[in-house]
């Protein structure tokens, strides 16, 4: 927490001041072509509830939840540093060159950066990301969702796209003033809580919640920004705040052991530390989900550049206090034993959804220390996990809209420019990866470990993207560019070991996807490679 204080104070005004120059006085993109869809001027506090929420959806979640069986001590260097000096980095500087193109995507930003052609390889690497992404987040909530897991979540996550509905109607078009409006609904939100918790929702089926789930994600993205996406995701941030406040506050009142070793080496199939720890917590040091966030929708709401600095450096702080709590909770609040009957194997307890069971049970331990019963504060905290599993499917099948109408303007398609046949095109790519099995088995961490390798590709694409344009600008790159490095090492190293282990094991889906997906990355490093010599050579 003071490591966090201090790095927002000192490294995140240095870079937005020294490096960016963020100008109070210049018109954003919001208000200079506000058109109540999707260019919408935002004040601070609300674009910063839907930012966050946006990009906390089960990536800081479930990413530790995993990784703490390397053991406590690498994770937590990784959200701790990784966060100060790449993630938070990461996410102001792509919101900022999005600010300065018009509000334009990390990808559409490709094409004035580097070429052409190069932007329809990024709108093609995003379009399997997302996909990749949202595809996972679909298959684990709607395994929470299951008569196995929690039911019980069920009433909370749906009564809050009404109550969204609701305040975004209120605030927006009936100008009823935000603080009593949020007052009242955010007291109903905790409400439904509890009804779930008595009233819990069966007999649905894991495979009905996924169809269920992609046909909301299809309407949600066609939707008017402020009419769900804004409050839904503002409400969401208050869900999370409160919910991380409880679990710090009950993890210092309970002072728990870790129960988990510094660094393990006794579970079994664990695939190496390096590159595979960065990969699997991804959202909680460095993502590239979020440049999409920072210049898909955030970037087309913020009032005044230098919000960026709150809402972009600080908003990734947030996370990383997020997923540095869920480690904790993985690590301390379930027994000695619990730990490694979770956490024996690569594939205990079978897999994704057990590794989410582990944070539930440990961050619940923490909430119940605040005096609420502990089946409620396991209800509690499930439904913050996947009521922001939800905020990001929501603003993840937007940006895939928003991608589809951009290959379409880029391929002169003029059918996909439409937003609902866009919108289309987005559902099926994540319904390919929802559904996904190999040889009739689920492949859940195998998916998750694609994603967080694509993921984080992603953010190493957004920091070259951010560097040639502070070249081109004549500021400072240092501060991007080794971050860039770094991620492109580990991410390239972990694609090629992933598509071997896939060539071995005849998994002939993701050998396809992975051989795509490294194939595009390679070739857009190549464009960019070029475009920089080009503007070297023109500077001389």
């Amino acid at each position: 927490l003071v490591l966090y204080i201090v790095a927002y104070r000192f490294y995140g005004r240095f870079i937005s001041r020294r490096v960016l120059s963020l100008d109070p006085v210049r018109r954003t993109p919001a208000s200079e072509f506000e058109d109540g869809v999707d260019f919408v001027p935002t004040r601070r506090v609300i674009l910063f509830g839907h930012h966050f929420a946006s990009i906390a959806g089960l990536g800081p979640i479930l990413g530790p939840a995993i990784a703490v069986i390397w053991g406590w001590l690498p994770g937590v260097l990784w959200i701790l540093f990784g966060a100060i000096f790449m993630g938070a980095v990461h996410d102001m500087t792509t919101m900022f060159v999005s600010l300065r193109h018009r509000g334009r995507s990390i990808g559409d930003v490709t094409k004035a950066l580097v070429g052409k052609r190069a932007h329809i390889l990024f709108l093609l690497l995003i379009y399997f990301t997302l996909s990749l992404a949202m595809g996972t987040f679909v298959r684990i909530i709607a395994k929470l969702f299951s008569d196995n897991y929690h039911p019980e979540a069920v009433l909370p996550v749906v009564a809050l796209i009404f109550l969204a509905l609701l305040i975004g109607v209120l605030v927006y078009r009936k100008g009823v003033p935000i603080a009593p409006a949020t007052t009242v609904i955010v007291l109903v939100m905790f409400f439904t809580i509890w009804l779930g918790f008595k009233f819990p929702i069966t007999s649905v089926g894991e495979k009905n919640w996924a169809y269920l789930l992609i046909f909301y994600a299809y309407i949600a993205s066609v939707l008017p920004v402020w009419l769900l996406l804004q409050p839904r995701d503002y409400l969401n941030a208050y869900q999370l705040v409160i919910g991380m406040t409880l679990m710090y506050i009950g993890l210092f009142i309970l002072r728990p052991h870790i129960s988990a070793p510094a660094i393990n080496h006794s579970s079994t199939g664990v695939p190496p530390l390096f590159p595979f720890l960065f990969i699997t917590i991804a959202c909680g040091a460095i993502s590239g989900f979020h440049n999409l966030v920072s210049t898909g929708t955030t970037s087309k709401q913020l009032e005044k550049e230098p919000d960026a600095l709150p809402i972009g450096y600080g908003g990734m702080l947030a996370e990383g206090l997020l997923a540095m709590v869920v480690l904790l909770a993985c690590v301390s609040g379930i027994s000695r034993s619990d730990w490694f009957s979770h956490y024996s194997s690569w594939t205990a307890a079978s897999g994704l959804g057990a590794k989410m069971e582990a944070f539930v049970e440990g961050a619940g331990n923490f909430v119940s220390k605040v005096g609420i019963p502990i089946g409620l504060a396991k209800s509690f905290i499930v439904v913050m996990a996947v009521g922001f599993a939800m905020t990001t499917l929501d603003s993840g099948t937007r940006l895939l809209r928003y991608n589809m109408e951009e290959i379409g303007e880029g391929l002169n398609i003029p059918f996909l420019r439409n937003r609902f046949v866009a919108a289309v095109f987005a559902v099926v790519g994540i319904s390919y990866f929802s559904l996904l099995t190999v040889h009739g088995k689920p492949i859940g961490l195998t998916l998750w470990q694609l994603f967080g390798t694509t993921n984080q590709i992603l953010a190493g694409l957004g920091l070259l993207a951010v560097s040639l344009f502070l070249y081109r600008a004549g500021k400072p790159i240092i501060y991007t560019l080794i971050p860039m490095i770094a991620m492109m090492i580990l991410t390239l190293t972990a694609m090629v070991i992933k598509l071997k282990d896939n060539i071995h094991t005849h998994n002939t889906p993701l050998i396809v996807v992975g051989s795509i997906i490294l194939v595009l990355v390679l070739w857009l490093v190549i464009e960019t490679i070029i475009a920089f010599r080009r503007h070297l050579s023109m500077s001389e």
